[in-house]
């Protein structure tokens, strides 16, 4: 295996900033963009509306077309709860593995790229590479359209953006996309001798939640069994409930959260319509019984999914790089939707598997750090050509 020193020590620089999405990323912002400056390249941030995280964009070599986005998010998911053996915050590397909260997910990828910027100097680079790092992608893909927006506006275009998710260095060309909703009903307490009075938040709920899962199910029946994704079908589930206060009193308030991960070609808008239309008739027959009662539906988070293409330079690239002949899809989210979106060439290719992803113990193996690191020197090599 070939020297690893310098994207290793890079992994750890970047794992020791605790960036958890619910904590500020602009430690890590401060040092990348300080470090990428020192290199002379030219650095753009994109703040949160409170100035609290920021995007990073920044462009290396020649300002001219035809360069290559690299595309990684900066946050981490949480580890409270979870029996970490090490510290998630300090890499600790052990049997060919290293260990740290974000090594697969996925700060490995962007570590080695930065690694290597004084590679794609030494190299001369005729078309650039330009560094997206991107806030808030764990809890909703929140940060990286703004980002985005400004590449497509500010950047010479690329001719392809490759988004680093944990893949083991496969070549993904599809994702699905995804929304999420926090709902909350308000009912009418009463005694529960007294049903008739009353009107309880938790039934309510259950028949909105029960509306889900036919929607699921009802594609699930439906499913194209050519498609490539698992499961082949858009997916809809609730995952949190909570509501009611004691046994004998009618639940005054209930709530729940759910999403959906859609395939290609189903419209987010149209599910989310057609539940919005059903909550507005559960509504209706609550305030039949109190005019006080309301169903409240509040979206977290709406992003597109990534569509196969049989014209993707982006995945030509990837495959000319890997030696791979054939690209695959993922059914969890991510940027690359996003991107295509507005109009990029994208796939997803990076090291790690998304099965150590959020997980206990989250851990990278030498190898794919290795497989990543000849994956960008080969990268550095056609844009230098």
């Amino acid at each position: 295996m070939t020297d690893l020193a310098p994207q290793l020590e890079w992994i750890r620089r970047l794992v020791a900033f605790d960036t958890t999405s619910s904590k500020s990323n602009l430690a890590l912002i401060d040092d990348v963009e300080t470090y990428l400056q020192g290199f002379g390249a030219e650095t753009f941030r994109v703040f949160n509306d409170d100035g609290t995280k920021a995007n990073l964009y920044a462009l290396v070599g020649p300002r001219v077309e035809g360069g290559v986005v690299l595309s990684g998010h900066t946050d981490v998911v949480p580890v409270e709860g979870q029996a970490w053996e090490t510290d998630p915050f300090a890499v600790t590397e052990k049997d060919g593995r290293l260990y740290g909260r974000g090594v697969a997910d996925m700060k490995s990828f962007s570590a080695i790229a930065l690694s290597l910027v004084p590679d794609m100097l030494t190299a001369g680079l005729k078309r650039p590479v330009i560094f997206a790092l991107s806030y808030d992608e764990e809890i909703g893909l929140l940060g990286a359209p703004s980002m985005i927006a400004e590449i497509a506006e500010r950047m010479p275009k690329p001719s392809a953006v490759i988004v680093g998710e944990p893949t083991n260095m496969k070549v993904i060309d599809g994702h699905k996309g995804i929304a999420s909703f926090t709902v909350r009903v308000t009912g009418y307490t009463t005694h529960s001798s007294q049903t008739d009075r009353g009107v309880s938040a938790v039934e309510a709920a259950a028949k909105l939640i029960t509306k889900i899962s036919e929607m699921r199910e009802r594609r699930a029946a439906a499913a194209d069994p050519a498609s490539p994704f698992d499961p082949p079908y858009s997916t809809m589930t609730v995952n949190v409930v909570r509501g009611g206060t004691q046994l004998n009193i009618m639940a005054g308030e209930a709530m729940f959260q759910w999403d959906m991960r859609v395939v290609p070609g189903d419209s987010r808008e149209d599910i989310i319509e057609e539940f919005k239309d059903f909550a507005r008739g559960v509504e209706a027959e609550m305030r039949a019984k109190a005019p006080g009662c309301r169903v409240e539906i509040e979206q977290m988070s709406n992003a597109p999914s990534l569509a196969p293409h049989a014209d993707n330079p982006a995945a030509d690239l990837a495959k000319a790089i890997t030696g791979l002949n054939s690209t695959d899809v993922v059914s969890y989210a991510a940027e690359a939707g996003q991107f295509q979106e507005a109009g990029f060439s994208v796939v997803i290719c990076g090291p790690g598997s998304i099965d150590q992803a959020h997980q206990a113990n989250e851990y990278i193996t030498l190898a794919q750090v290795a497989e990543g690191t000849l994956f960008i020197r080969r990268l550095i090599e056609r844009l230098s050509a």
